[in-house]
This record gives C-alpha cells, sequence and structure tokens, in this order.
C-alpha cells in the first residue's frame, strides 16, 4: 500500500521582482517541502513563464546554509565566530541596548534599516511599526526609484501608463533602459507574442547589447547616460519633419515656442556626438516613431541610475507626448503601476504615531552616515544601533568603503535578520534566522501589471526561523509599544489592511489569489488629459510640484535643473586617470545580491566579470578571461576580464552584485560606486562611475 501523500499545486507569488511580482503554481510536497515552481497560467502578466531562478526556488527554501536559529558574535566583528543562543536571549539583548542607547543618545541614534528583499507589504514595511512609535529614525527610501519615478511624474503628474497587456495592440514597441530577459521575462512574453500576432517592431535603447538586444529589430547602443541626447534629439526630428502631432501637444501639452527653440539646438549631429550613434540611427528611430502612432514605450529603471537620471526619464517619457501616441490603444508609455494601488497601510506602519521632527536618513548614504558625515546625518547625532531586515548593505550599498568602515566600528550594535549569513549578517552582533514567502501569509502588488496578489503560509518554516512581523512585533511589545496592530497574526494584518483599502475581504480574494486594480483605459493611458490641474502634459518640468505630490526630499536647487526636457551633462566625468566608464547591470541569475548563494545561480555566473571591448583591452595589454583590477578614488576591484564587442569603446559592464568573499580582495563592486545623491531628490546613481581598468598583480 503506497502512504505517500500525493503533491499537490497551491497558489502563491514570488516576492523578489517588483515589476513582475509573479503569480505562481507552487508543488507542496509535505507540510515542510516544495518541489518544482511555475509561473500560472491564468495570470495575464505572468501567462506561465517565471525566471530561472525562482523555477529553482527549491534550491533556495531548502538551501543548507538557511539561517536556523538566533546566535550572537563572539569574536571581533566579521571575524565569524558565533554562539547559538535562545531567542529569548536575543530578544533581551536587543531591547537592553536599545534602551541604553535610547537612555544616553536618544531614540533617533537607532535606524531601521530595510528594503524590498521581499515585496510583500506586511513583512517588508512592517519595521516602520516600531520605528514611528518609538521615535527611531526615519529612512528615505531612494536606492531604486528615486530618479526613474521623480523623472516620470514630473511630465504626466501621475505614476501610471499604457496597460501592459495593450503591448499585443501596438505597432512598435521600445523597451528603453532596461534588459528584461534578464529581469522581467513576463515583458518579452508579451513582446514576443506581438511580434508573432501582429508584426510589432521592437526597438531596445541600452548601453550595451543586451540579451535583449538581440532579440530587437532595432538595437540603439547608447553611451552611459546619453538618453537625454538621444531623446531630445528624436523630438528635434519630429520637429523639423512634420511628424509631430501639433493639434495633440496644443490640447494636451505645455508645448511652446520656447521648447520648440530649445530642440532647435539638438540636432542629430549633436546627439551623434554625445550618444556614439550615427546620425542615421538617430533618425531612423525618429521617423519609425513619428509614424508609428501605435508606439508604446517601455521605460524602465536601468537608465535612471545616473546623475542625470531623472531628466533622462523624463525627456524619453516626452517623445510619446509629441507624437501623441498618448491618444490611441497600444500607445503611449509606462513605467509602473504604483500611483493607482491606493492602499491604506496605516495599521502596517502605524503612521499615525509618526513624529514629523525625527530625521530623514537617505539609504544610500548609509556610508557616510555611520562613518560621521554632518550633512548625511542631518546635522544630528551619531547612529549607534542599525535594526537591519531586507536587505544587504555591507553588498548592495554604494561607496562599500565607507560601508565597511561603518560596520566595523565596535560602537555600533547591529541586528540583522536574515536567511543566509550575508556580508551583512557577517558583520552583526545579533543574527536572526527569517522566514521565506511560503513560510508566511503576505500581500503582494506589482509595479508592471494591475493586480495585487495574496501569498499565503503554504509551508512551516525551517529551525526556529521567524518572521519579520513576529519579530517586529515582539520587539515592540517588549520596547513598551502599544498599539492594536500587535494583537493580530500576519494574516489578519493582510485581511484588515485590504479590507480599509477597500479590496474586499480576504477569505474571498483567496479564491482567485489576487484583486484586480486596473484603471479604465482612458484614465491609465490619460487619454483625456495628464494628471497636473491644467490636464497637460509638462514638456518643462514640475520638480516643484513633483516633490509635492510624493513628498520628496530636495538635494539640490531647483533652479539648477534644465528648464525643458533635455541632456543634462552632470555626470561622473571620465579623464584621463579614469578613462573607462562603469555600468554595474543586472545579472540574469542574480536578483542583487539575493540568489548569489544558490547552485544554478552561480553555475551561471561562476565568479564576477567585467565586459571591455577586445580594442580597448588591447591598449591595456589584458588578455580574455585575465584577473584585472578596476579603481577610482573609492577604492579597488578584482574582476576577470571578459572580452564583449558589443559595447561602445570606453565603457565597462559587470553584471550581478557577487558576494565580496567571491572578488579577490573581498571588495565588491560597488566599492566603485558614489554614494552621492542624484538630483532632484536623492538617489544612488549605480550606473554613473568613472573608472581606470589594468592588468592585475594580484595571482587569480
Amino acid at each position: 500500500m503506497n502512504d505517500i501523500a500525493p503533491i499537490r499545486i497551491a497558489r502563491s507569488v514570488c516576492p523578489h521582482d517588483c515589476p513582475s511580482t509573479c503569480a505562481l503554481d507552487v508543488e507542496i510536497v509535505d507540510e515542510r517541502t516544495i518541489g518544482r515552481v511555475r509561473g500560472a497560467k491564468d495570470d495575464p502578466y505572468t501567462a506561465g513563464v517565471i525566471c530561472e531562478k525562482v523555477a529553482r526556488y527549491a534550491e533556495r527554501i531548502h538551501h543548507p546554509d538557511r539561517l536556523l536559529f538566533p546566535q550572537r558574535r563572539v569574536g571581533a566583528r566579521g571575524e565569524g565566530r558565533w554562539q547559538r543562543i535562545t531567542w529569548g536571549e536575543a530578544f533581551d539583548e536587543i531591547v537592553e541596548r536599545f534602551g541604553a542607547i535610547e537612555a544616553e543618545f536618544g531614540p533617533q541614534a537607532i535606524w531601521p534599516y530595510y528594503y524590498a528583499g521581499t515585496m510583500g507589504h506586511v513583512h517588508r514595511d512592517g519595521i516602520d511599526r516600531l520605528r514611528h512609535a518609538r521615535g527611531y529614525s526615519q529612512q528615505y527610501d531612494t536606492i531604486c526609484t528615486g530618479t526613474a519615478w521623480p523623472g516620470y511624474i514630473a511630465g504626466t503628474g501621475w505614476l501610471t501608463g499604457t496597460h501592459t497587456e495593450q503591448i499585443l495592440e501596438s505597432d512598435c514597441l521600445v523597451i528603453w533602459g532596461t534588459n528584461p530577459v534578464n529581469t522581467q521575462v513576463n515583458l518579452m512574453t508579451h513582446a514576443m507574442r506581438a511580434r508573432k500576432e501582429r508584426g510589432t517592431k521592437i526597438v531596445v535603447v541600452d548601453i550595451y547589447r543586451t540579451a535583449t538586444m538581440e532579440q530587437a529589430d532595432v538595437g540603439l547602443m547608447i553611451r552611459p547616460g546619453s538618453d537625454g541626447a538621444l531623446a531630445t534629439a528624436v523630438m528635434h526630428v519630429l520637429l523639423r519633419d512634420n511628424l509631430a502631432d501639433r493639434a495633440y501637444m496644443a490640447r494636451y501639452t505645455d508645448f511652446g515656442p520656447e521648447f520648440e527653440a530649445h530642440l532647435a539646438t539638438r540636432t542629430p549631429e549633436w546627439a551623434a556626438r554625445t550618444t556614439g550613434l550615427s546620425v542615421a540611427e538617430i533618425e531612423a528611430f525618429a521617423r519609425l516613431v513619428g509614424t508609428t502612432p501605435r508606439t508604446f514605450f517601455r521605460l524602465g529603471y536601468g537608465f535612471t541610475r545616473q546623475r542625470n537620471g531623472a531628466t533622462n526619464m523624463h525627456a524619453a517619457l516626452s517623445i510619446p507626448a509629441m507624437t501623441g501616441a498618448w491618444q490611441h490603444r497600444g500607445g503611449g508609455a509606462f513605467h509602473s503601476h504604483g500611483g493607482a494601488w491606493a492602499l491604506d497601510k496605516s495599521l502596517i506602519t502605524a503612521s499615525e504615531l509618526a513624529d514629523p521632527q525625527v530625521r530623514w536618513l537617505d539609504m544610500s548614504e548609509i556610508g557616510p552616515i555611520l562613518t560621521g558625515d554632518t550633512h548625511a546625518l542631518k546635522g544630528g547625532g551619531p547612529v549607534k544601533a542599525l535594526l537591519i531586515q531586507n536587505t544587504n548593505p555591507m553588498n548592495v550599498a554604494p561607496n562599500q568603503a565607507l560601508v565597511r568602515e561603518g560596520f566595523a566600528r565596535e560602537d555600533l550594535f547591529i541586528v540583522v535578520h536574515e536567511q543566509f549569513m550575508t556580508d551583512t549578517a557577517e558583520m552583526a552582533d545579533i543574527v536572526l534566522p527569517a522566514t521565506m514567502f511560503l513560510e508566511h501569509n503576505d500581500y503582494y502588488t506589482r509595479s508592471g501589471h494591475s493586480r495585487v496578489l495574496f501569498g499565503p503560509r503554504l509551508i512551516e518554516a525551517p529551525g526556529e526561523a521567524k518572521s519579520n512581523f513576529e519579530v517586529i512585533n515582539t520587539l515592540a511589545r517588549r520596547l513598551g509599544v502599544e498599539h492594536e496592530s500587535l494583537e493580530l497574526s500576519d494574516r489578519q494584518m493582510v485581511a484588515e489592511t485590504l479590507r480599509r483599502s477597500n479590496y474586499g475581504e480576504l477569505d474571498e480574494i483567496e479564491k482567485t489569489g489576487f484583486v484586480e486594480r486596473k484603471l479604465p483605459d482612458e484614465t491609465s493611458r490619460f487619454a483625456n488629459g495628464f494628471a497636473w490641474p491644467d490636464g497637460r502634459y509638462r514638456f518643462a518640468p514640475n520638480w516643484q510640484g513633483t516633490a509635492d505630490k510624493k513628498g520628496y526630499l530636495w538635494v539640490c536647487d531647483p533652479q539648477v535643473m534644465p528648464a525643458f526636457a533635455d541632456y543634462w551633462d552632470v555626470n561622473e566625468p571620465t579623464d584621463g586617470a579614469h578613462p573607462f566608464r562603469l555600468a554595474t547591470s543586472p545579472a540574469r541569475a542574480f536578483l542583487n545580491s539575493s540568489f548569489s548563494e544558490t547552485a544554478g545561480s552561480r553555475k551561471r555566473h561562476p565568479e564576477p566579470v567585467v565586459f571591455l571591448r577586445p580594442d580597448d583591452a588591447a591598449r591595456l595589454g589584458i588578455a580574455d578571461g585575465a584577473p584585472v583590477t578596476l579603481g577610482n578614488r573609492r577604492g579597488e576591484v578584482e574582476l576577470t576580464a571578459r572580452f564583449f564587442d558589443g559595447l561602445q569603446n570606453g565603457v565597462l559592464i559587470a553584471e550581478g552584485i557577487h558576494a565580496n568573499r567571491s572578488h579577490r580582495g573581498g571588495a565588491g563592486i560597488n566599492t566603485l560606486i558614489g554614494a552621492d545623491p542624484a538630483p532632484p531628490f536623492g538617489g544612488a546613481a549605480f550606473h554613473d562611475c568613472a573608472v581606470w581598468i589594468r592588468p592585475s598583480t594580484q595571482a587569480k
């Protein structure tokens, strides 16, 4: 008799990649074990397709190196010597240390630090509940969206756009500044289907010949940071050749003689010198979008991770406003659906307890903050304790030399709640084991589509792992916090948040696994006007209004920003000592530092490499496969050279964020990246970096 229970299929949600946040069908083998993970075929965006790393999620959730019990550091910081302790002992020590720090330095000396290692709102954002209740320093979130969202909102007034499924009604799809083969496979599913069913022409604009560009009909390989030059030259041609929709602009935009005169100077010849494209390539692209009304611009995050990233986004977004593509189904632009959620998250974050006088610390400046930079500390006292969830700043934050120096402080008390012993966890005083997404309840939004998805707890957590929700609630109680949220389970928190947001009842939502939040097409596509009070698209960007809409914090004088859609030459300059531009682009099998521990991902990316052109390498005496050193004033990093002709001269690409220990010398790629906030409202310029490269003197 066979007593083995049959494998059942359960619906869940990928907690990682924010554009896709794929609906999943998961094989549940038993109460602690999963099998295969597949994309849900009945979800219109996932459409049965998921990335290779999530398809292998059993490798990650059942990994032998998962953290299983709390640990206390017993050796020198970063030495790797640990003592197993109980959860009670861990909580006792955290509460004692936090209390002593609050008493001596005030509550703002404690900084809860988190990001999007999980996209689930309950377990990601619940750390703010403790922050607000105790008056700890606020976190200004800039790593991902700080330059992209302001550039989009400055034009349209609202963070939404043409529904993604309308790609299937497009005659031309422009994928600008994103590499969906690596980062958003679902977008490629819809793009390839549109080409097959409709003959949609696919254009890719990027800084190297990505796997996405390999599948395009037209590939425009530009120099890093020059997107605004391409966009303004395209608009120059549209006006010059009478391809602009002047009637549309008169009704729905602020187009006027000053902007037209401004664009008269942005010739294809000028842009060719800046972008590295030929005049013919620029002219052909302009004619294509100018003669194809149903052109869909899918604008990514990658091309905004520059010091001029916000203005690049705004300039690219301005093209469909000039052609009038927004008035056609299958036309217009899209970056994120984030403006449409209308969620009431007050119970998750205890927002009513937030003190407006508490300082905001920029998460991208964690290095300067921990090393005592007065400006980064907003004139306040030092940070004396960190509580870190869902992120790995010792690996992913910019200016790693300062981050390492800050984390090495013996007077800094560090608590890390994690799934693996990351570079950050290795520097902690207390390490706590965390659950993964199938081991707790949460709901998820997806910036690339219009559904809000529910992910139920499907299996038991291994060892003594606890969820973020449980850890935050326990700490809050022990620190004397009283709040209605502390009496709820994570499922009850999901249910109450969705109820308060007028989404309906969780028991009903769970039957399908989602809530559809699609805006009416005319609203999302701005068919009847844009979201500024006068209904007009802003070619002259309203940066001040953007700040008011989203609560952004200025990092520059708004008067220095370009008056119109433009190319803004403020990026880190190359020079004789630093002749190369480096971009740290996403790898196919990693997601920032996540998945770098799994066997399948490490097989695809066995070591940190840098791509460079063979002719650049020849001038420097660099051999293919040889160890090389990259450096600038921030530090040096060791990688392996890989020849690749899909770059412009003077450009280097390092894909993926490998663990620091994977690099010879132990310094990760973000050692080279600056932490200075990008204008106008902050953000890390991860793809904007000037470096030198030379053969490494250190043996491989």
